[in-house]
């Protein structure tokens, strides 16, 4: 996939109108393996849109990429259930056995139920 298309969707998604974002996201949804890079980057980069920052998570936790793993972990200390919500999904959707240790912990310290 080539850097243009996800940098136009991904300005896409920042337009106001819910349609547009809606369908940048659902293009960015069936490609998002082929730019987990690209979406870490986008993701830590955010920091003022909260609803295009739980999107890059969810977008992350599709591409099922261990790439993110460092991307999930992080969030599950952090006080935003929103975030935290997508990390434990994220890491379900990875199914591997560094995942699966990330929740138990996680578990464990009383940061996930």
């Amino acid at each position: 996939m080539s850097r243009r298309r996800f940098e136009l969707a991904m300005q896409r998604m920042r337009e106001r109108d819910p349609q547009t974002r809606e369908n940048a996201f659902d293009f960015l949804r069936e490609h998002a393996d082929a730019y987990v890079d690209d979406l870490i980057a986008e993701f830590a980069a955010e920091d003022e849109d909260h609803d295009l920052r739980c999107r890059l998570l969810e977008l992350l936790a599709e591409a099922r990429s261990a790439k993110a793993l460092p991307v999930f972990r992080d969030r599950l200390e952090g006080p935003d259930e929103s975030l935290r919500f997508w990390a434990v999904r994220g890491l379900e959707m990875l199914d591997s056995r560094e995942a699966d240790q990330v929740l138990d912990e996680a578990r464990a310290d009383g940061w996930i139920a």
